[in-house]
């Protein structure tokens, strides 16, 4: 009861706390996907640069998040950004390479030869068959990999409320330091219901996405 009091009378600082959640994995994620995607791209073309692009990118994500912020303070200090905002987006976009990077890469290497070859049949130069055939066909596998940086970063980014960052974090910081298991419990169950909705509302982009005839 204690802990449903609490989000009762606090749902205006949870709800503003968890827009500036969103806010925070948007930005990263989206900032990752238009880099990850044709960088994904890109590697298809050359096997040693694919091993060693998705090689670095695993070791960034083996790195524990709370130590790669870590690093972005004494980095970012030196532009007057140590902590807050900036810090906790670039390490959220760092975390977001592997999924997309490797989802893209996986993608497009596996498209059906064929219909490779039968787009070159009817006079398709390589930007017209990536836009027109293998992109399309990659769509599902690739917001996959979107989604799993998306939902994942959403813990990762609620640590980043030690750093100034904001978001739902901070009631999960308050508890621990106020010894409040109201704001921890509502803090944690705050972040679990979002991962589930946005999961959800991107499986539902992502069915909106791929083209009719192949299952997602």
């Amino acid at each position: 009861m204690e802990i449903l009091d609490f989000l009762t009378g606090n749902l205006d600082l949870i709800l503003k706390l968890t827009i500036e959640h969103i806010s925070l994995v948007a930005v990263a994620v989206g900032l990752a996907t238009i880099t990850g995607v044709p960088i994904g791209i890109a590697i298809t073309q050359n096997e040693r640069v694919a091993r060693v692009v998705l090689y670095l990118a695993s070791i960034i994500i083996t790195i524990p998040s709370i130590a790669l912020f870590g690093i972005m303070i004494p980095l970012l200090s030196t532009i007057g950004h140590g902590i807050g905002y900036l810090p906790a987006v670039i390490a959220v976009l760092l975390y977001s390479q592997l999924p997309i990077i490797r989802n893209t890469y996986t993608a497009i290497n596996n498209v059906n030869p064929a219909l490779r070859e039968a787009a070159r049949g009817i006079g398709m130069n390589p930007v017209q068959r990536l836009r027109m055939v293998e992109i399309p066909l990659a769509i599902p596998v690739i917001m996959a990999g979107v989604r799993t940086a998306v939902v994942m970063n959403i813990g990762v980014m609620a640590i980043a409320a030690y750093i100034g960052a904001g978001g739902l974090g901070v009631l999960i910081s308050r508890g621990i330091t106020q010894s409040d298991p109201r704001q921890l419990v509502a803090g944690a169950i705050a972040v679990s219901i979002l991962a589930v909705i946005a999961d959800y509302a991107l499986l539902w982009i992502q069915k909106r996405l791929t083209p009719k005839g192949i299952s997602a």
